[in-house]
């Protein structure tokens, strides 16, 4: 799924008074929420969902794959996605009939 097409399904959902413009900026308000919080070091805990947090990677060493020799990997952050107990036996239950299916 696209951004395109997740904004059709939002505005599907939003019901017959939505516009693809408001299912737009709604989709854009949440993910500019997520992304100011996360910037700012919180946690964004959707419940049901899953937990949006800034991870810290430590500095490492590691190697070149095209020539072998170490090199020196610097520390970085990174956003991690976290899902929640409720998200995973749901795409638990859909995969499986997925797979059933086949």
């Amino acid at each position: 799924m696209n951004k395109t097409q997740l904004v059709e399904s939002i505005q599907a959902k939003l019901g017959e008074g939505a516009t693809k413009k408001c299912a737009e900026a709604a989709l854009s308000a949440v993910l500019t929420s997520i992304s100011d919080a996360a910037r700012k070091g919180e946690k964004v805990q959707l419940v049901g969902f899953g937990t949006f947090a800034m991870k810290t990677r430590a500095a490492r060493t590691g190697r070149n794959p095209q020539s072998g020799k170490e090199m020196k990997i610097p520390a970085s952050s990174t956003l991690a996605f976290k899902p929640s107990s409720v998200f995973k036996t749901v795409i638990k239950k859909t995969t499986k009939k997925a797979t059933k299916k086949k």
